[in-house]
């Protein structure tokens, strides 16, 4: 009987992943009421917000990586990002990048960097573990000012969100330190010449650059459209309201509303939705809804990681430091914000 039951399990470990895609199916025929008008959203959402915020940035890193800015990083920064991050100062372009730009220019960065030999294998997963953040953009003028209708949040959102990337990247300079892997030109793309920019070659590597950019942001619009229409399943079939039934009572011993319990799911597969919901939920404890959004906003969502993954089975490099370093850094994004909220009145929104 046992030996049944391990042969079932292994069974249905084999094919969990058709029999995910078919109950997708299925409901994408089930619910196509509901799912028609989610995926007009999510395309909006692409169409009118990720477009305009991720293109020119695109484009701006493609070029950037056609001169010799990376190595000029690498020699002034090389004193501060190898003390701090256990990485030669070209990463501090990725970190930069990443930084300001938001998801997934660090990670598609970091991939190239791979890819072109300027890092090492375990230098690339540093950087992949702490690179691929929300940009100021988006934290501070979304989630600021159109969401919670307040600059100050945004901005003391992106201080946190900042911090808990730095903790990050400082905590994984550990990550594989004792295999001393030099840079090898075996280990480089042979397909990829390394091409820099001049007047002569400038229209050829102006329109590299863009259809880049554009199969890049192609794939991020599939992903949203696709999780779009995961949370509008999901919805529909009543799965959100067994989530919150299951949570309920975990939310009320930790004397939290229960009314976060969906949009947290909702934030956990894909964060633009998650934080529109929770900045929008009425709460005399206005904190709550902040250090939860902090917490969503470090960790990305399982579509970013997607999204990353995605870009990561191009090379080498191993998905694992990005997962954990983005759990990580959504558990102090939330503590830095707890504690800031706490300790600075000026960024105490309670009532």
């Amino acid at each position: 009987m046992i030996l049944k039951q391990n042969f079932y399990a292994i069974k249905l470990k084999r094919n969990i992943l058709p029999i995910i895609f078919l109950l997708f199916t299925i409901g994408l025929l089930l619910f196509s009421n509901s799912n028609l008008p989610a995926v007009k959203s999510g395309l909006t959402l692409w169409a009118t917000s990720v477009i305009p915020s991720l293109f020119p940035f695109f484009v701006a890193t493609e070029l950037l990586m056609h001169t010799n800015i990376v190595n000029i990083l690498g020699k002034f920064l090389n004193k501060f990002m190898k003390p701090i991050f256990n990485i030669r100062g070209e990463g501090a372009f990725a970190f930069v990048m990443g930084l300001i730009s938001g998801y997934p220019i660090g990670a598609k960065i970091a991939i190239n960097f791979r890819n072109n030999n300027i890092c090492t294998k375990e230098e690339c997963e540093r950087l992949l573990s702490f690179t691929n953040n929300s940009g100021p953009l988006f934290i501070i003028g979304t989630v600021g000012i159109l969401m919670f209708k307040n600059s100050t949040i945004g901005l003391l959102l992106f201080i946190t969100h900042l911090l808990a990337c730095v903790t990050v990247g400082f905590i994984f300079r550990f990550w594989k330190k004792n295999i001393h892997n030099t840079l090898n030109t075996k280990n480089v793309n042979p397909n990829y010449t390394k091409k820099y920019v001049k007047i002569s070659n400038l229209g050829e590597i102006l329109a590299e650059s863009i259809n880049s950019s554009i199969s890049t942001l192609l794939l991020i619009g599939g992903f949203v459209v696709l999780f779009s229409s995961i949370i509008s399943i999901c919805k529909s079939s009543g799965i959100l309201n067994f989530i919150e039934y299951f949570f309920t009572p975990f939310f009320n011993l930790a004397n939290l509303d229960t009314s976060f319990i969906k949009p947290l799911f909702t934030g956990f597969l894909e964060i633009t939705n998650g934080i529109n919901v929770i900045s929008s939920i009425a709460c005399k404890k206005l904190s709550i809804n902040i250090i939860l959004c902090a917490f969503l906003l470090g960790f990305g969502g399982i579509s970013v990681l997607l999204q990353v993954f995605s870009i990561t089975s191009k090379s080498d490099l191993s998905i694992k430091p990005y997962i954990y370093g983005k759990l990580l850094q959504g558990i102090l994004s939330s503590f830095y914000t707890y504690i800031f909220i706490n300790v600075f009145p000026f960024f105490n929104f309670d009532i």
